[in-house]
Formats: C-alpha cells, sequence, structure tokens
C-alpha cells in the first residue's frame, strides 16, 4: 500500500560538514568525489523521508562545480525531492560553501540525483505522490520532469548503442 502524498516541505534535508584535509587535495581544495558522496547521502535522505523505504542511487545529473571550495570551509547542502514518479524520485542538492571566519556564502553547485525506492528483496516498489504546496514546488516538479526525459532519452541512446556493438561482434 502507497502512503498518502507527501510535500517536498516533509523531505527536506539540512546537512552540514566542515571540509578537512583529508576531504582535500594537494591543492588545498576540496576533492569532487568527496562532495559527490555529501550530494548522494543528502538526496538519498530526502528520498528516504518522502518514501519511508531504502533508496538506491541511480543516477546524478551532471555536476558542474562553480567555485572552488577550500579545505577548511564549512559545506551545506540541502536536499528535497522535486519529482516522484512510479518506483523513483529526483531529489535536488544546493550546495554552498561559508567561511567559518567571515560568514560569506557562496553557491557552488547544485545537483540533481535519481534514486529508487526498495522492498527488503530489493525489488523497486511504488512511492508515494508529490504533493505540491506553490509555484516554486510546481517548477521545480516541472523542470524535473524535463530531466528524466532527458535521462531517459539518453538510456535509450545507451542501450541502441550497446546492441549495436554486440551485434557487430557476433557478426
Amino acid at each position: 500500500m502507497i502512503d498518502r502524498p507527501k510535500t517536498p516541505r516533509a523531505s527536506r534535508v539540512v546537512m552540514t560538514q566542515s571540509v578537512l584535509p583529508g576531504d582535500g587535495n594537494p591543492l588545498g581544495t576540496a576533492f569532487g568525489g568527496r562532495i559527490a558522496q555529501w550530494i548522494d547521502i543528502a538526496g538519498a535522505i530526502a528520498c528516504q523521508r518522502h518514501c519511508r523505504r531504502r533508496v538506491v542511487t541511480a543516477s546524478m545529473d551532471d555536476l558542474h562545480f562553480l567555485l572552488p571550495i577550500k579545505v577548511g570551509m564549512i559545506v551545506e547542502l540541502r536536499a528535497q525531492v522535486n519529482a516522484a514518479f512510479r518506483t523513483s524520485m529526483e531529489a535536488g542538492v544546493r550546495i554552498e560553501s561559508e567561511s567559518p571566519l567571515t560568514g560569506e556564502r557562496a553557491h557552488v553547485c547544485t545537483a540533481y540525483l535519481t534514486f529508487v525506492a526498495q522492498d527488503e528483496s530489493g525489488r523497486a516498489v511504488e512511492v508515494p505522490a508529490l504533493q505540491m504546496e506553490d509555484d516554486e514546488d510546481r517548477r521545480r516538479a516541472h523542470d524535473a520532469g524535463e530531466r528524466r526525459a532527458l535521462r531517459l532519452a539518453r538510456a535509450r541512446i545507451r542501450k541502441e548503442r550497446l546492441l549495436s556493438e554486440q551485434k557487430e561482434r557476433k557478426g
């Protein structure tokens, strides 16, 4: 049985991290992979709050860093579910850096991830619908639908390419 629709607000996550030396590279900035790991965690928590199931990461859209994050900075990740489909959800995660000395903040990047809800045996299960509360929620859901269409088109292209390569090898 699927739960009642839930609002994006109910899934919101605020996660704060301090960029430690172990999170950094020889240039004194955070490894992109470490930031991606934090993004994945924040997005997963948002989706778990929405569906109250375990979730697995299906994809992360392009990740473009606008600014480097220096070791010693504070990183704040804000995540929420933007759209709920049948068994998957899109989470949006906004990342900002903050100077612990001045409080100055900067938008570093925004990421969009797709998570799939699973039951105890690992099968995909339906998720609750998303109930929009305002125009911003509706805009995010609309944009998520457009991103989903692009993801599905890219997946179709990858599948066709793979089938073509397999046919050539046999042929």
